[in-house]
């Protein structure tokens, strides 16, 4: 097969499939081509599963996405009788399978997505690098010498490089919106239980997870968005459904709105990177020239201590937690010393965050958000942000050994400064990619919108995305 579809969104090829123009097997057979002949330099899928999938594209759901093939994260998303190892080298050592599909991989496989396999991770999701011990660094297709971000880095570089059209992330700390800046990709986290955690979890990590996908089109975006909103039984929360398919929001004026934006990192107050700094002020002149109110915000209530104080103690319990359920389903014990130092150390600490302790922070967190939250009911309609404070960090920099564990807890800190915040406060927020600077690396900017209002964020990035087109900008790949 040539690469005729590998440029094509995935709406694109799903009108393809639609109009009887190509069949979802010959979709499926140019992915997996490409795939081959990229993978092994990027590094970016560790798992396949090719031969399942031309059974499945034989025969696809009748979906808005049907015969369109995708990866999933190897992290979350689990899809029955696959293998998953979250980036973590005992599970790649047994083997571990999932017993069944999650709600999410459900609903995916319902919008008609062929799965050809899963993407790379750092162990537990827990690292703005994709440079696990178990499968070895992802590398970034405009650079490959640099990180392409993580958690969903593998996800990033696959749909980056036209492997697939769309893949599969998930957001804790900015592990969508990271890897959408990295690699010159579109990157929404929804807001707070937009999808379904289910059937095995209500939450996860607390109130801070968010699934979706990484895409290079606003309109794939918001399409598959509508595919996968939306509560399954026993979830313990939901988010209000939206008031018309976010599909139909992609064209739709925006109106003038207010937007205030910072360069400076939340809790810190360190000056972003100059070309982080140009991203936005570019940002802002191209918003300002389309009809927006824009200016400096302080955004001050970001800088409060809540969340600052509480976090590393919740993130340690966490890794514990992650730790001793992995044991339970292997049926044995794992020591702390089958992760890598990082998350050995915070499983360690874990041991000693009491209940009440788990409990204190999780209100002082929630405090906070309040507060943040508040900049939205009446002195913003849209913050600005970088989505990296930096250009994306070298491999090696932040690799699982190349440092002492405190500094690569700093080093994650650090890059998620402006992304983290949101994933607290359950707000969307999407990262765009608008300018790419003086070496050619992509450079997100962060666009958050008040609790519930995708629609408004969807509107404004495909306002941006017509004024400012990206579609044309492609790494230098075969």
């Amino acid at each position: 097969m040539t690469d005729e579809f590998a440029w094509l969104d995935a709406t694109a090829q799903a009108g393809l499939v639609r109009r009887g123009e190509v069949t979802p097997v010959e979709l499926l057979d140019a992915a997996i081509a490409r795939i081959e002949r990229l993978n092994g330099e990027l590094n970016a899928v560790v798992s396949t599963r090719f031969d399942q999938a031309r059974r499945e594209a034989a025969a696809p759901a009748d979906g808005p996405f049907r015969g369109v093939p995708m990866l999933l994260k190897d992290f979350l998303c689990h899809t029955a009788g696959d293998p998953v190892h979250g980036g973590m080298r005992v599970l790649r050592e047994r083997d571990w399978r999932a017993p069944a599909d999650s709600h999410l991989a459900t609903r995916l496989r319902a919008a008609g997505f062929v799965f050809c396999g899963r993407t790379n991770t750092p162990e537990l999701a827990t690292s703005i690098t994709t440079e696990p011990l178990a499968h070895g660094a992802t590398r970034n297709p405009w650079d490959p010498t640099r990180s392409p971000g993580g958690s969903s880095g593998g996800s990033a570089v696959a749909v980056a490089t036209g492997m697939v059209p769309v893949a599969h992330g998930n957001d804790m700390a900015g592990s969508i919106r990271i890897p959408a800046s990295a690699c010159g990709l579109v990157g929404l986290k929804p807001t707070r239980a937009r999808t379904s955690l289910g059937p095995q979890f209500g939450e996860y990590w607390g109130q801070v997870t968010h699934e979706h996908v990484l895409t290079r089109s606003v309109r794939d975006t918001a399409a598959v968005l509508d595919a996968i909103a939306g509560a399954a039984p026993g979830d313990p929360y939901t988010a209000p459904p939206p008031a018309r398919p976010y599909r139909e929001e992609v064209g739709a004026d925006p109106g003038s709105l207010r937007i205030g934006f910072r360069t400076t990192a939340p809790g810190s107050g360190e000056a972003a990177h100059a070309d982080s700094v140009a991203a936005v002020e570019h940002a802002a002149h191209l918003l300002e020239s389309l009809g927006h109110l824009v200016g400096p915000t302080a955004a001050a209530a970001l800088d409060a201590p809540g969340m600052f104080d509480t976090m590393p103690a919740l993130l340690a319990a966490v890794v514990t937690w992650e730790l001793d359920a992995w044991s339970e389903r292997l049926g044995e014990q794992l020591p702390s010393s089958v992760l890598e130092p990082m998350n050995a150390l915070l499983a360690e600490a874990g041991r000693s965050v009491t209940a009440t302790q788990w409990l204190a922070g999780m209100t002082a967190s929630q405090q906070w958000a309040r507060g943040v939250a508040a900049l939205w009911d009446g002195e913003l309609d849209v913050l600005l942000t970088p989505t990296m404070p930096a250009p994306p960090a070298k491999l090696g920099e932040l690799a699982p050994e190349a440092k002492s564990p405190e500094e690569l807890i700093a080093g994650v800190g650090q890059t998620a400064a402006f992304t983290a915040p949101f994933n607290i406060t359950g707000q969307p927020a999407i990262s765009l990619p608008l300018r790419w600077n003086a070496e050619g690396l992509p450079t997100g900017v962060q666009l958050v919108a008040a609790q519930n209002r995708e629609d408004v964020l969807i509107r404004l990035a495909a306002q941006l995305e017509q004024a400012a087109p990206w579609a044309g900008r492609r790494p230098p790949v075969p």
